[in-house]
């Protein structure tokens, strides 16, 4: 399919980062971003689930590039927790990934079970995560040019387009009460995405590597320092690293925290937020882009919230 545009060269740009974004090329992250992953770790890691003594709730509103018409865009609801009388977990959750003319929804559930190495409290958990992705292609949003493919009808390009497939994920986690460091792969399937009668590029999803770690110690029992680490891997594509550090001030009632993310070759983040009661979990964080769209967009915003229910184990 041929695309002519008659976009001025600034614009042109950034309508190109938008489309290399789309799945046809292959070559971008085709799972959701935040930057304030490590308050939900579970959505990169089905064997979380299960791995604390609390069900917990955590939500992530995400608006990239904020400026641009059709920039990026991100939610995520998720649950979950331990089983009482077993080393078990289980979780769902659900996000929405939207990108120019796609978007993606998956529904997932998720099963995990942990065990102790050591006396020492180290332990290992295997989780699996299976469920539907719902993939979508608006093509109003798709330009045809001035010398459209004559192989298709503009009416039948130019439509919403939905695709229903399973998905599934699985990872591995150890941890122990200083450190953590997990492994998990997405889109186990790599599925083949047929929009039209007759293929249009690769159109298929790239399955997912994403490694992860993390370190905290308490200063004393007012202060606390964490470190952690994401590295995210798609088959045919380069890596993506991020290395963040958060400081938290402990008090009787409620922690605040602050910290910074930094996505290598891609943007800086700062990190606010507080707990309230131990219960409730309020964060926001600010990214400044790194490469030459900063010219065009006035950063990335990102809000997470949270609820932990009472101990069980």
């Amino acid at each position: 399919m041929k695309m002519i545009s008659s976009l001025k060269p600034g614009k042109l740009i950034l309508a190109l980062l938008l489309i290399i974004s789309i799945p046809f090329t292959g070559n971008t992250q085709q799972v959701p971003h935040f930057s304030q992953f490590m308050f939900n770790p579970y959505l990169y890691n089905p064997a979380i689930a299960g791995t604390l003594n609390h069900y917990q709730i955590r939500g992530n509103n995400r608006n990239q590039w904020v400026g641009i018409n059709d920039a990026p865009f991100s939610v995520s609801a998720s649950v979950y927790g331990p089983f009482t009388k077993y080393d078990m977990g289980w979780g769902a959750y659900i996000t929405n990934d939207v990108t120019g003319p796609t978007a993606k929804t998956n529904f997932m559930g998720t099963y995990a079970y942990n065990m102790m190495l050591d006396e020492s409290g180290l332990r290992i958990s295997g989780g699996i995560s299976f469920g539907m992705m719902l993939y979508r292609l608006d093509g109003t949003k798709l330009s045809l040019g001035e010398e459209p493919d004559p192989r298709y009808d503009p009416a039948i390009i130019q439509a919403t387009k939905t695709v229903v497939s399973p998905d599934a994920s699985i990872g591995f986690y150890l941890y122990s009460t200083s450190y953590h460091v997990g492994i998990a792969a997405h889109q186990l399937f790599g599925q083949r995405l047929r929009f039209y009668p007759e293929p249009v590029g690769t159109s298929r999803l790239k399955q997912h590597l994403l490694l992860s770690g993390g370190y905290w110690v308490n200063l004393n029992r007012n202060m606390e320092v964490e470190t952690s680490a994401l590295l995210k891997y798609m088959f045919g594509s380069p890596m993506q690293f991020e290395l963040n550090g958060k400081y938290t001030y402990i008090q009787k009632g409620y922690n605040v925290w602050g910290g910074l993310s930094l996505r290598w070759k891609d943007a800086l983040s700062v990190m606010v937020g507080v707990t309230w009661q131990k219960r409730y979990l309020l964060g926001y964080s600010f990214d400044w882009s790194l490469l030459g769209i900063k010219k065009y967009n006035s950063g990335s915003h990102e809000v997470m919230f949270g609820y932990n229910f009472d101990k069980l184990k």
